[in-house]
């Protein structure tokens, strides 16, 4: 089934009626039991159950007590709103609602099934609503669940959900767009169509952040288009090096996802451009080079340097803390924490002693 999205929450009443849903598991932050959007839809003709015992970072277990009200309560579809949590818990839920509830569910085989999820994103960052992918933590390791079947069927894309986002969010969330959108446009399983969403996404976000991170309602529903554009383009092609780096720096650094990528983005770009020979994409030197100078040309700069120089004013304009290296036994901490699986995403070969500079340049400002 290919996905619908919307661009109102008045949509929903819509959606509702033509799946003919009855009763739906609402899986949502607390905060939003005070919204507009709940007021719409306790005047809809529909049963709801609320679902919010999550953590913010989703534990198997929680997925499991969503799974036991869905069946319980006898809901029919899954809506979901909220950040990458609410979205991530809700497509594990529909994902593991069908397989054997006597085994672990992250060690079966996954399969698909027809039960119809309605994502409203509240922040412009992930895109998560128009992806494959969920994370949630099994025994304290993060499990990456992946299959085609959790894209959720219907988007509403309400830029009123963005209203009361805190501005440091607001910030980290848009550098994860804008991240996602740059690494899928380099990555090695990049395609025409990949590029196509992550060349929007950039160009929205460029052109219109500064009034978005001032306040300008009317810029809300550009900003939510480009993030979800760019978890279009990472659908397709996965994220890179700057994002493999980025997850231990959030736990040990105490800064948000999108935060964290952008710290190491503008070191991995530039040693990309001056290692061109390193080049591990099948479509070779050549092709790497071409797709460095479109990503110039996205930035309204003559060349990489100047663009990743755009890239970083941006980043100060923006105004977001430095962390800086508590101690020096950090950088091997972050090093071993790289996952190596989206370091073959990456177009242009890595080394540790490489990774741990990159590291050591975004929490000093200094080479190694």
């Amino acid at each position: 089934m290919k996905q619908e999205i919307f661009e109102t929450y008045l949509s929903l009443s819509k959606v509702l009626k033509q799946e003919n849903i009855k009763k739906v598991l609402l899986v949502c932050s607390k905060f939003i039991n005070n919204s507009f959007i709940m007021d719409y839809i306790k005047s809809l003709p529909i049963d709801f159950v609320v679902f919010n015992d999550y953590q913010s970072n989703p534990l198997y277990e929680d997925v499991l007590k969503g799974i036991e009200i869905y069946k319980t309560e006898k809901c029919d579809a899954i809506m979901s709103i909220g950040g990458g949590s609410a979205i991530d818990v809700a497509k594990c839920v529909k994902l593991f609602s069908n397989l054997d509830s006597k085994k672990n569910y992250l060690k079966q085989e996954f399969k698909g099934n027809n039960i119809t999820h309605i994502a409203i994103p509240t922040t412009a960052g992930t895109g998560s609503e128009s992806t494959r992918f969920a994370v949630i933590y099994y025994e304290d390791q993060k499990q990456s669940v992946n299959h085609k079947s959790i894209i959720p069927e219907y988007v509403i894309l309400e830029p009123k959900m963005l209203e009361s986002l805190p501005t440091y969010h607001k910030k980290s969330a848009l550098m994860d767009a804008l991240c996602q959108a740059i690494e899928s446009y380099w990555s090695v399983n990049s395609t025409e169509e990949s590029k196509a969403y992550a060349k929007e996404s950039i160009k929205l976000i460029l052109d219109n952040y500064k009034p978005y991170i001032h306040g300008d309602f009317n810029t809300y529903s550009l900003i939510l288009k480009a993030a979800n554009l760019s978890g279009k383009a990472i659908n397709i092609s996965q994220t890179t090096a700057a994002h493999a780096m980025s997850y231990k720096i959030t736990s040990l650094y105490d800064v948000a996802h999108g935060h964290a990528v952008a710290l190491t983005l503008p070191y991995l770009w530039e040693y990309m451009i001056n290692n061109i020979d390193k080049c591990v994409d099948p479509r070779g030197k050549k092709y790497l080079d071409k797709m460095f100078n479109e990503l110039s040309n996205l930035f309204n700069t003559d060349n990489s340097l100047d663009a990743i120089k755009e890239f970083k004013l941006l980043y100060d304009n923006l105004k977001l803390p430095k962390p800086l290296l508590n101690k020096e036994s950090d950088l091997d901490t972050l090093v071993d924490s790289v996952n190596q699986t989206r370091l073959k995403n990456n177009p242009v070969k890595l080394t540790k002693k490489v990774i741990k500079d990159f590291y050591y340049k975004a929490l000093t400002n200094q080479n190694l």
